[in-house]
C-alpha cells in the first residue's frame, strides 16, 4: 500500500532540507528566503528495513526491493494562508491527498538564518500551521454544508445523511478550536470520514529540526515539542536537517564513521519513517525467493488474504492459504528448507493475522 506524507512548516524552517535528504537529491531549492519551494515537490523514499538484507542474503536474492514512501514537500505556508496570505491556499490542496503530515517545527537558533515571524517559538510555529489547517476545513465544510443539508432531508438518502452527520461533528471539533481528529469517529464511519478529506483528520507528528550538538537527545525547544505532542495525542521525533543531508552524500562506510563521530546510533530519518509507519499503524511483510527479496506493507492486524490482496487483488480473491515463516526462524534456520525441516514454516488460513516480520508465500486460485 503506498504511504505518502506531506512535509508542512512556516518558511524557513529546514523542510526543503529535509527533503532533500529525504530523496537524497537537490529537486527541492533550499535557499534562505521564503517561498523558495514554488510547487510541490515529491520524492519517492525506500523505507530502511534491515531485516530485508539479511533475508536477501540467506536466500541468495538477486534483486532487494523495499517498500516506498512518498514525501511532499508543500512550500512554506504563513499566517493568513487560508486566506490567500503568502503563495495562498493553493498549496494546502496538495496535502489533501496524504496520509499524514509532518509538522517540521524550528528548534534550533541562528542569525543567519531568518524566521518569517521574526523569533524562535516552535509550538507557536505549529499552532500557525493547525490553525491554518482549520481554517481551510472550516471553510471547505461550511460551503458543503448546505447542499448536503438538502439532500440529506429531501431525498432521506442514507449516505448525505452520515455524510451531514460526520461533516457537523468536525464542525463541532472545529468551531471549538480543535483539529477534526479529535473527534470520536466509529469504525464504520472511517471511509465516509476519510472522504470529507479533512486537512486536520490527517494523523500528525512533529518534526523537531535541531542543531547538530542536539541531534541524539534534543534541547529545550524540542522537549515543549514533545510535551505538546503527547497532548495532541501525535508523534513526535528529533531530528538535524542540516545533518541528514550531509549524511545523503556519503557513502556506507563514511556514514557509519560520521555518525559514530556524533554520537548516534542510526541517521534520524530512519526514525522518522518508523514513527510515520508507527502513527499510521503500519508494520511489514516479506516475500523472499532466488529472484528477490521484497517488503511489503500493510496495516497491522490485516489478514493473510488483505496482505496478499496487496502483491495483487486476485491472490486475495483466490486465496487457498499462506505458508508463513517467522522472521527470527528464518534468520536461526538459514531459510526455508531449516524452516521446513525444524517445522517452523505454518500453513495459515483466510483468518490468520500477519505479524510483522512475516515470510509469506501465498498460494490461490483464479
Amino acid at each position: 500500500m503506498a504511504l505518502k506524507v506531506a512535509i508542512v512548516g512556516l518558511p524557513n524552517v529546514g523542510k526543503s532540507t529535509l527533503f532533500n535528504a529525504l530523496t537524497q537529491t537537490a529537486s527541492a531549492q533550499a535557499a534562505n528566503y521564503p517561498f523558495c519551494t514554488i510547487e510541490p515537490n515529491t520524492g519517492d523514499v525506500a523505507v530502511p528495513e534491515p531485516r530485508l538484507n539479511a533475508l536477501a542474503k540467506i536466500a541468495g536474492s538477486k534483486e532487494i526491493i523495499p517498500a516506498r514512501i512518498n514525501f511532499v514537500d508543500v512550500a512554506g505556508l504563513v499566517r493568513g494562508a487560508s486566506k490567500g496570505e503568502g503563495l495562498g491556499n493553493q498549496f494546502l490542496a496538495n496535502i489533501r491527498d496524504c496520509d499524514a503530515v509532518a509538522f517540521v517545527a524550528r528548534c534550533f537558533e541562528d542569525s543567519d538564518i531568518t524566521h518569517v515571524e521574526g523569533r524562535i517559538d516552535p509550538i507557536s510555529d505549529l499552532e500557525i500551521i493547525e490553525m491554518e489547517l482549520m481554517l481551510a476545513d472550516l471553510e471547505s465544510l461550511e460551503k458543503r454544508l448546505p447542499n448536503v443539508e438538502k439532500r440529506a432531508k429531501s431525498g432521506g438518502d442514507k449516505d448525505m445523511i452520515q455524510t451531514l452527520r460526520l461533516i457537523n461533528l468536525a464542525l463541532e471539533q472545529l468551531r471549538a478550536g480543535r483539529p477534526a481528529r479529535a473527534a470520536q469517529v466509529d469504525k464504520e464511519d472511517a471511509k465516509a470520514w476519510a472522504m470529507l478529506q479533512l486537512l486536520t483528520s490527517l494523523p500528525a507528528l512533529y518534526v523537531c529540526n535541531v542543531e547538530e550538538a542536539s541531534a541524539d537527545k534534543g534541547n529545550k525547544f524540542s522537549d515543549l515539542v514533545a510535551e505538546r505532542a503527547a497532548r495532541d495525542n501525535a508523534k513526535s521525533v528529533v531530528i538535524s536537517a542540516q545533518i541528514e543531508s550531509e549524511i545523503a552524500l556519503l557513502d556506507e562506510e563514511e556514514r557509519t564513521e560520521f555518525l559514530e563521530t556524533l554520537g548516534l546510533a542510526e541517521p534520524g530519518l530512519n526514525r522518522l519513517i518508523r514513527e510515520a509507519y508507527s502513527l499510521l499503524g503500519l508494520q511489514t511483510y516479506f516475500t523472499v525467493g532466488p529472484k528477490e527479496a521484497r517488503a511489503w506493507t500493510i496495516p497491522v492486524g490485516a489478514t493473510g488474504p488483505q496482505a496478499a490482496g496487496v502483491i495483487h487483488t486476485d491472490f486475495e480473491k483466490g486465496f487457498i492459504r499462506a505458508e508463513t515463516i517467522a522472521f527470527d526462524d528464518y534468520v536461526k534456520l538459514g531459510g526455508e528448507n531449516g524452516a521446513k525441516e525444524a517445522g517452523k514454516m505454518r500453513s495459515e488460513g483466510k483468518e490468520y493475522v500477519v505479524k510483522d516480520g512475516d515470510v509469506m508465500h501465498f498460494r490461490f486460485n483464479v
